[in-house]
């Protein structure tokens, strides 16, 4: 596959950017990346409207169009900008985004709010997020999490949790999740079936929980470069059909 230089990752959030790192990293030996970082202050109401208008601003400077790739609340943003600005995608690709796409590891955390406390939902979210882990990587993952809890995107809250109805896109889509995802289980993922087209793929790791890119970022990053390279190919065929003169 010739190197892409249209591919473009999302963020929402500073604090787990190291959880993507290793993806991006191998992803950046064969395509040139691009980023798109949304923050906010921790006086600001999350609003999703906001952060997809600001993509498309700076998609708009860029004027190409882009392979968005994005994890949980960033994939989340990214499908409401495919659908919104179709004509300036070129391919989606979800990370631990299953088909009601603003299920998140927050939406779980209030849902169980109200009956626990924090320390002990938080406790519990680094192996429903990573797995097990030993007592010293346990404190620091729990930290990360509760700056997310209080500077990152989400449209959740401990009154409302925000649900969406799955939608099919224009473009082409790829959704990736792991089986063992105690987030976006198999089953919402597998969900997204009934809105995949022909050139769409869904593809499950055997491993690797919420993060499983973070843990297997060579298994998944082929996978995605694949699915690239299949839209790259049918994109070259097509041209070389319509170039074509047919003589009778």
């Amino acid at each position: 596959m010739s190197k892409l230089a249209n591919v473009m990752w999302l963020s929402t959030s500073s604090g787990l950017q190291c959880f993507h790192q290793p993806l991006i990293d191998y992803f950046l030996q064969s395509v040139k990346m691009h980023s798109y970082s949304f923050c906010q202050y921790q006086d600001e109401g999350s609003c999703l409207d906001r952060a997809v208008l600001a993509l498309y601003h700076h998609i708009k400077s860029k004027n190409r169009k882009f392979h968005l790739v994005g994890h949980g609340t960033a994939g989340l943003i990214g499908l409401l900008y495919s659908c919104r600005y179709p004509e300036t995608v070129e391919s989606l690709t979800l990370l631990s985004v299953g088909a009601d796409a603003a299920v998140s590891w927050q939406y779980h955390y209030y849902e169980h709010r109200m009956y626990k406390s924090r320390a002990e939902i938080l406790n519990a979210m680094v192996y429903n997020l990573f797995g097990y882990q030993d007592n010293r990587t346990i404190p620091m993952l729990e930290r990360i999490l509760e700056q997310e809890l209080e500077y990152s995107l989400c449209p959740h809250s401990i009154y409302k949790r925000l649900s969406l109805r799955p939608a099919r896109i224009a473009a082409p889509l790829m959704v990736c999740g792991s089986f063992d995802d105690m987030i976006v289980d198999g089953d919402a993922l597998r969900a997204w079936q009934p809105y995949l087209k022909p050139e769409d793929r869904l593809w499950l790791c055997s491993q690797g929980k919420h993060f499983f890119h973070f843990f297997h970022p060579e298994l998944v990053g082929t996978q995605v470069l694949n699915f690239w390279g299949s839209l790259q190919q049918s994109k070259s065929e097509f041209a070389q059909l319509s170039s074509m003169k047919v003589s009778i």
